[in-house]
């Protein structure tokens, strides 16, 4: 009950509380919007004093002010900042007629009332105009005139802005009058706009014709204060008097001017800012106002500008005094206001503070279960967004690696197909083929095309298995049998590679459910595997025993092993480790664990770096685990399909070990081409191929390529890019980068095809770059021309301008250069030779050798020799130093042995060449 009385409660003091915002807000406060563009300074701040003034006397009422200072473009943009700060009246001061007419129209047609103030337009949307009667005034003026020069002299007129009323208006009575004196001459019209300066520069101008004048006319105190100045600076103002338009009061206004004698008479113009107020705020309550009010206008002089002036002062000083008091006024209402409000407040305050004390219990036992929940949501939240962080980082890396699966798949596809292709255009290119060969050629398209059959049935059983089509078709079989026969299909290949291969079984025969398709490609899978990691020499058992109502098969071998990271994505489908990715290991592993996952079993991985893996499949016996579908398939492996597997006895032997690792070298041919291949049976086609123009080396890896290429500093390098460890890149970036090797031509023949690849390739230092499948023909042309090339640039750096060969290899360039600097050093020094240089140049004598006879086909020791007999050729022709001391110098161990050195190569003596004209 206490908790509705509570309520009640609350709910009173809010009406009380809102009851007394209303109260203190209640009354309507109006936006009255004035743009000003009129008139001199002293008369906008006249105008807006008035008004202000008046505004005194309405408290609810809030002038808007803005002054576009006499620019009619920047008045019109003011107009539309007034409009879209929610005037409720307009009072405008046009600078023109013309162009605001558009504007007020617009405005009025918005339900805004509009007053014009001083100055009308052609158009009647508007509530009223205030203003003086111009050409009334412009009579005035001319009467003065013309009664002060006694009807006979020169008037000069100054006019204010052209298109604006007043300045129109004033011009058309001021020369009504004159016309009633005849001998009165208005000899030239100036054109003021209203401005102080404008007029100080168009009088000076034209000052030699106004001092002819009696009288200067200007359509406003400020223009005639402005002409007054020019002629007081040139010292000619007592020639002619000055009349204006305005007598406003204030000390540099037109009353002062006139008490102060600078000029003649005005005419008081009134501002109209407290009538224009006075009209807004009876528009705005709904009240009537006159369309049109004319306010009068006096003349002031000399005869009554002494009480005028009293007055304005006065007004003046009444005025400071009433905004004082208005600005009193002002902080006793805000401080009245204030109070109030705080009297309001501070009795709902206490009243709250009451009720809180009764609801604080509550509250507290309210919040207390609130903050529960929400750090129970909170905690979910963090926990659903930590997950989906999970999922879309794996989703992430499930991306990455899927591209990087499919960039490799044509580099799995493209080798075979090379194997396929490239043999059968060979068979095709030639009009007679020996039955060797061509039982040799055909055999690898069909291992190839076997290759590429097992690599589809992959790929479409990895589509199966990610659409869930997968379906085990079980069978009760002899497991040892089915085994030891995949087991037997491998044995030719262990004995090739010496390795020793075993199916360890603990029982004679054992019946189990399986599928006999799904269960095969398991094993061949991690047998390929072993042999593909197992070095010759090492072992590879297949173990099969029972444990806890389980089969248990593991194959284990000593090979290099695996890391932590790759065991724990062994199974992953697109992980490939550190090594290159295999699509044949990336996807049949993968593809393993799902086939013995559908057997309801478990398939894991144990290894160690350079010790070897084992591979452990448990399955379960009997036939509990499996539905009626699931059971009725294929009881041997004899009848398997063989659309969907390649025949095992082929598979035994995809990767072919023939090609030696090390080749004879027989002299007489090309030169020693070394090709650096992991997949064995392009190696062997290569071999095969290139080998009757060719020494053929060959490496399986970057790294023992790159052993291989010290150790012989073949002619040429012929590299796939994609290899285990030390990828062809990273080989060609080493064989360029060591002074040893820089000279040897480098072709990259790899399946990775696109431009940015290729531009990969010669950037790190490639001569040529070919695709596979690749046009035989085309390699060994590739092949020819590239030696052709290094045997020109031989020549080339053999010749006397080695400097400036275009096509010298940089790294080459600068082992020639350094060579031939240690050479000139170590001239004069008889014991210097091979061994000394090979030294400073940090090569064996071998390397040194090899190196400067690919370059110059040259040994070192002739190029020594040729070095000592050019220096010897230049100090002949170009010294007259004496046989002896040249002989020293070229490092000869005597001038005897230097003549006949000289005379062998030259067919001259020394004595003779240095004779002979210009030393030919």
């Amino acid at each position: 009950m206490w908790k509705k009385e509570l309520q009640w409660l609350l709910l009173s003091i809010s009406w009380l509380v809102l009851g007394s915002c209303q109260s203190a807000t209640k009354t309507k406060v109006y936006r009255i919007g004035f743009s000003q563009c009129t008139g001199g300074d002293e008369w906008r701040k006249t105008m807006l004093n008035d008004m202000k003034r008046e505004l005194t006397f309405h408290p609810n009422y809030t002038l808007l002010y803005e002054d576009a200072g006499n620019s009619t473009a920047r008045q019109i943009s003011q107009v539309q900042s007034l409009i879209d700060r929610d005037i409720d009246l307009l009072i405008i001061s046009p600078n023109e007629t013309n162009p605001f007419t558009k504007v007020v129209e617009a405005v009025f047609r918005k339900g805004i009332p509009v007053i014009l103030l001083d100055r009308k337009i052609k158009t009647e949307s508007y509530n009223a105009y205030i203003g003086g009667d111009n050409a009334e005034i412009g009579r005035l003026a001319g009467a003065f005139i013309g009664n002060y020069l006694k009807g006979r002299g020169r008037v000069v007129e100054v006019w204010g802005l052209p298109s604006s009323s007043p300045a129109q208006e004033r011009h058309r009575g001021f020369r009504e009058e004159l016309r009633k004196f005849p001998a009165i001459q208005v000899i030239k019209e100036l054109n003021g706009q209203w401005e102080r300066d404008t007029v100080r520069r168009v009088v000076a101008s034209e000052l030699n014709t106004l001092k002819e004048a009696d009288v200067l006319f200007a359509h406003n105190d400020v223009m005639a204060l402005g002409a007054y100045d020019v002629f007081r600076k040139n010292g000619v103002q007592h020639q002619l008097d000055f009349v204006g338009i305005d007598a406003l009061p204030g000390p540099s206004a037109g009353m002062q001017a006139i008490r102060n004698g600078l000029l003649k008479a005005s005419f008081l113009y009134p501002t109209g800012g407290e009538e224009a107020i006075e009209t807004a705020t009876r528009i705005l309550e709904g009240k009537s106002v006159k369309r049109e009010q004319i306010l009068n206008s006096i003349q002031v002089d000399a005869s009554n500008i002494r009480a005028l002036k009293a007055q304005s002062d006065k007004l003046l000083a009444q005025q400071d005094d009433i905004e004082q008091q208005s600005q009193r006024i002002d902080k006793l209402t805000q401080t009245y206001t204030s109070q109030k409000n705080t009297l309001y407040f501070t009795l709902a305050s206490l009243l709250v503070v009451i009720l809180l004390g009764s609801w604080a219990l509550y509250l507290f036992r309210s919040k207390q279960a609130a903050y529960r929940t929400l750090e129970n949501q909170n905690e979910e939240i963090r926990q659903q967004k930590d997950k989906i962080e999970a999922v879309s980082q794996q989703a992430r890396l499930a991306t990455e690696e899927k591209l990087r699966f499919y960039s490799y798949i044509s580099h799995e596809f493209n080798t075979p197909l090379s194997l396929i292709l490239t043999p059968a255009e060979d068979l095709l290119s030639k009009k007679t083929v020996s039955p060797h060969e061509l039982k040799s050629n055909l055999g690898l398209i069909q291992k190839n095309a076997y290759r590429l059959l097992r690599l589809i049935d992959q790929m479409l059983d990895l589509r199966k298995t990610d659409a869930g089509k997968q379906q085990l078709h079980t069978a009760e079989q002899d497991l040892i049998a089915f085994i030891d026969d995949i087991v037997q299909d491998f044995k030719r290949k262990a004995e090739k590679q010496r390795i020793d291969l075993q199916f360890i079984p603990a029982k004679s025969n054992l019946p189990v459910w399986f599928d006999s398709e799904k269960l095969d490609k398991v094993i061949v899978n991690l047998l390929s595997n072993a042999f593909k990691y197992t070095p010759k020499g090492g072992l590879i058992h297949v173990r099969l025993d029972v444990v806890d109502q389980q089969v248990r098969i593991q194959v284990q071998d000593n090979g290099e092993g695996m890391t932590p990271d790759e065991q724990v994505h062994a199974f992953d489908l697109f992980f490939s480790g550190t090594k290159p990715f295999n699509l044949s290991k990336g996807l049949g592993l993968a593809l393993s664990m799902e086939f013995i996952q559908l057997h309801q079993g478990e398939i894991s991985v144990q290894s160690e770096k350079d010790k070897g893996t084992t591979f452990t499949i448990l399955l379960p016996l009997g036939n509990a685990h499996l539905s009626s579908e699931e059971m009725g398939g294929l009881v041997s492996r004899n009848s398997i399909n063989p659309g969907s597997v390649a025949p095992q006895r082929l598979l035994a032997d995809l990767d072919n070990d023939d090609v030696p690792e090390a080749i004879e070298l027989v002299p007489g041919r090309s030169g020693t081409l070394l090709v650096v291949e992991d997949n064995d049976d392009l190696r062997t086609f290569l071999h095969t191929r290139l080998g009757h123009e060719f020494d053929i080396v060959a490496e399986s890896t970057g790294e023992r390529g790159w052993e291989r290429i010290l150790d012989i500093s073949p002619d040429l390098i012929i590299s796939d890019v994609m290899l285990p460890g030390m990828d062809g890149l990273q080989l060609t970036q080493r064989v360029k980068a060591d002074l040893r090797t820089s000279h040897i031509p480098v072709i990259l023949l790899t399946a990775k095809g696109q431009m940015e690849q290729q531009i990969e390739g010669m950037r790190a230092g490639a001569d040529a770059y070919m695709t596979k499948p690749f046009n035989t023909t085309y390699l060994l042309e590739t092949l020819r021309t590239t030696l052709a090339n290094r045997a020109k640039w031989q020549r080339r750096y053999a010749s006397d301008f080695l400097a400036q060969s275009p096509g010298v290899n940089r790294q080459d360039k600068k082992f020639l250069n350094e060579l031939t600097g240690l050479i000139e050093q170590g001239l004069t020094d008889p014991a210097f030779g091979v061994e000394r240089l090979s030294r400073d140049m940090g090569l064996s004598r071998v390397q040194l050798y090899r190196k400067v006879q690919a370059l110059l086909d040259m040994n070192v020791i002739d190029y020594i020799a040729g070095i000592r007999l050019k220096k010897a050729r230049r100090l002949l022709a170009e010294s007259t130093k004496s046989m002896a001391e040249i002989a020293y110098e070229t490092g000869f161990s005597s001038p005897a042995y230097f003549t006949t050195f000289f005379k062998q190569h030259m067919q001259k003596t020394p004595s003779e060449y240095r004779k002979s004209p210009a030393g030919v």
